[in-house]
């Protein structure tokens, strides 16, 4: 798995780390038991600070993406691959609200904006 980190983005580090790990297992490059590295190992693969890495990790055990078992290590949750909850949706409504917000204001069509998301959907199913 590939991942890309945009220094001069203002989305935070830890949060463009969860997102390729979350992007990785929507693509199926990671599957529920896959393992991931340790904090310290994953943080010197990358060249970024542990405490990054750790609120990444941190981040994606509170949204059931990865479960964090003690002395045995980091693995892609069997949840990682489910079907949404209600509060799952309620979550990504709220998430996507002021991004559609601002779409409106950019004059975006419900046609526009549905494409979009159609687009970034094979994307991400193609991997690119």
């Amino acid at each position: 798995m590939f991942i890309e980190i945009e220094t001069n983005s203002a989305v935070p580090i830890y949060l463009q780390l969860a997102q390729s790990i979350i992007e990785g297992v929507a693509k199926g490059e990671l599957k529920p038991g896959d393992s991931l590295p340790s904090v310290r190992a994953f943080a010197a693969d990358l060249g970024m600070n542990m405490h990054t890495v750790n609120k990444a990790y941190h981040y994606l055990e509170e949204k059931e993406f990865i479960q964090i078992v003690q002395k045995k290590g980091v693995f892609i949750h069997e949840n990682g691959v489910r079907l949404a909850s209600p509060s799952d949706r309620d979550r990504l409504k709220k998430e996507l609200r002021p991004i559609v917000a601002e779409a409106l204001c950019l004059q975006l069509s419900n046609e526009d904006l549905e494409q979009l998301v159609r687009d970034l959907i094979l994307k991400i199913k193609e991997g690119e």
